[in-house]
């Protein structure tokens, strides 16, 4: 077999549009452990997908037979846009989906990447991006991406954590890379800022806590207690990032598919109220926000005109009373009632 090389690897996928490039070794790690315990203690919530393919997240070669390295690529999604902002009158969307849903950008560039990697040598190669039962994360640290932030993200110390992450499973032997230093001292800023208690410790998080995973995983009624943190976040959270030290100069993305769609950054509640159902199908297609779906979004809607403390929202939600989701119906019922409570 011709030998190919990680430096030339990394420098086609960089001439994709990675910013960084890491070689993996597919070894047992560590957090084959800690994720088994994770789960154990129902800190993944619903998402019922990440037991079913707990085997393959920590054993690669159940995914690809043969399999000698991982190829981890990331891309910087950051934009030249203000942080996480509060206004009573406007709601927040995360900043990872205000553009092209990350499947449809990222995962074309790692097929690129597989298909010139087959053509320089006989090879067998598979690509995830987020899609499958692969812990991107963790070989990103054994990639020398970058090391796990307390809020649990991978941090690299000149691109900050604004990275969407990918992974080519391959069966050619490459020379891996080495893990980087945790840089993350005793700041504890993320866990300090995070308005549920998701950070129950440095590098552990109760998703059933985490405004995005409520926001976006969970599916029908949010638990009363929780909706006060939600704020005014529609879709997701960045609070965690945005605080990041790592992230005051992290380098702003140039990509189009990156960019805020119209309607997406910051938008007006009351707007977002008098939508009809094909404007928010209009407004969120191509975008990841599509995994909430429209009934999923309605539903965190009411949250934030709840949260909101402007009493005029009322009105506007009346007619969601009729609404014909159950779930929006309660949930506008208890905006109103919040609202005219005047809490």
């Amino acid at each position: 077999m011709t030998r190919l090389s990680a430096t030339s690897i990394k420098d086609y996928a960089r001439s994709l549009g990675f910013v960084r490039v890491g070689i993996a070794p597919i070894e047992p790690s560590p957090e084959s452990k800690f994720y088994d315990e994770w789960l154990a203690r129902g800190y993944a919530g619903e998402m019922h997908y990440l037991e079913r393919g707990a085997s393959a997240r920590m054993d690669p070669g159940v995914l690809l037979p043969g399999i000698r390295s991982v190829i981890v690529c990331a891309a910087n999604y950051n934009t030249d846009r203000p942080r996480t902002t509060v206004d009573r009158l406007r709601a927040w969307v995360s900043r990872y989906a205000w553009g092209t849903d990350y499947h449809d950008t990222i995962k074309p560039k790692l097929d690129e990447l597989a298909r010139w990697i087959q053509e320089q040598t006989p090879s067998h190669t598979r690509t995830y991006v987020d899609t499958g039962p692969v812990n991107e994360r963790v070989f990103a640290k054994y990639a020398g991406i970058g090391w796990f932030g307390k809020n649990t993200c991978i941090i690299d110390e000149k691109a900050g954590s604004w990275l969407f992450l990918g992974c080519v499973l391959t069966d050619l032997q490459l020379d891996i890379d080495a893990p980087v230093p945790d840089r993350c001292g005793s700041c504890t800023r993320c866990i300090d800022a995070c308005p549920t208690d998701a950070i129950l410790a440095p590098y552990l998080l109760d998703s059933r806590k985490c405004i995005s995973y409520t926001t976006i995983e969970l599916r029908g009624e949010i638990p009363e207690p929780v909706r006060d943190g939600i704020g005014n976040h529609l879709y997701g959270c960045d609070i965690c990032q945005d605080v990041c030290p790592w992230n005051r100069r992290a380098p702003v993305s140039s990509s189009a598919e990156f960019q805020p769609k119209s309607g997406l950054f910051w938008p007006e509640i009351e707007e977002l109220l008098g939508k009809e159902e094909s404007e928010w199908k209009e407004m969120i297609r191509g975008t990841a926000m599509r995994r909430a779906k429209v009934k999923g979004l309605l539903r965190n809607l009411m949250i934030v005109a709840g949260n909101s403390g402007v009493g005029r929202f009322a009105g506007n939600l009346g007619k969601f009373l009729e609404h014909p989701d159950d779930v929006v119906r309660s949930h506008a019922k208890w905006a109103i009632e919040k609202l005219e409570r005047g809490k």
